[in-house]
């Protein structure tokens, strides 16, 4: 009886194993880690070239735009990628589901612009530095988060990542003043000093603190009355 239980439990574990993912082959969300110090040569963020949407979910609905890029640099050392950093202007955030100027979509900018969200008065920029990157494994695997089921629940991160990913990146995400290391998969090419990356991936939005409508304070999430934690990221860039 005694090596049935056990032998139950370890079946359990390694299904429970399986469904995660192996470690480091995830998305995840981790305490700072130390930032890159790259050598090689440096290319400058292409601002026209280069965008990261979001996207924010709640059961009724969902909400999409922009973060615009203030500048960012990466390091290359030959089809390598060292180092990175990037800042973002969280007043030029866009919303792009709503009519600019109109009254809802005023009233969403301001509300993401304050202390529920953003707190943009005091934290008006995010900055995002690397911290390693690793090649993309054939073998490896991108775990979905089980997410409460409505009609606009929040797209998986298996559904977002690029096609054909060859690298995983990790960097410090700074936000609200809150700093946590992201990692996620990613599509990187490297060609006559040009490079071109492509990513997409979520992030649960109170490891910053924008804890407004915390989905886990719901009491009955049947009556709708809360924002998804998860926010979608998809990434576009070039640096040259």
């Amino acid at each position: 009886m005694k090596i049935t239980k056990q032998i139950g439990l370890f079946v359990a574990a390694s299904m429970i194993a399986f469904a995660c993912g192996k470690p480091g082959e995830t998305v995840e969300t981790t305490d700072a880690q130390e930032v890159a110090a790259g050598e090689g040569q440096t290319l400058n963020l292409d601002l026209a070239a280069s965008t990261v949407s979001w996207t924010g979910y709640k059961p009724a609905g969902k909400h999409f735009g922009k973060i615009p890029s203030t500048g960012g640099t990466l390091t290359v050392a030959g089809d390598q990628i060292t180092a990175g950093t990037f800042t973002f202007d969280i007043p030029g955030l866009t919303i792009e589901d709503m009519e600019a100027g109109s009254e809802n979509h005023g009233k969403l900018y301001g509300h993401l612009q304050s202390a529920d969200f953003f707190d943009a008065a005091n934290f008006p920029t995010a900055t995002f530095e690397i911290t390693g990157v690793q090649p993309f494994a054939a073998t490896d695997v991108i775990a979905d988060k089980q997410e409460f089921a409505t009609d606009n629940t929040p797209s998986s991160d298996s559904a977002l990542t690029p096609a054909n990913p060859t690298h995983w990146i990790s960097g410090n995400l700074t936000m609200r003043g809150t700093t946590k290391n992201i990692k996620f998969p990613a599509s990187v090419s490297i060609v006559n000093g040009v490079v071109t990356a492509k990513a997409g991936f979520n992030i649960d939005r109170t490891q910053w603190g924008l804890m407004y409508g915390d989905e886990s304070a719901a009491v009955d999430k049947a009556k709708d009355q809360f924002i998804y934690n998860t926010v979608s990221l998809v990434l576009d860039v070039t640096a040259k």
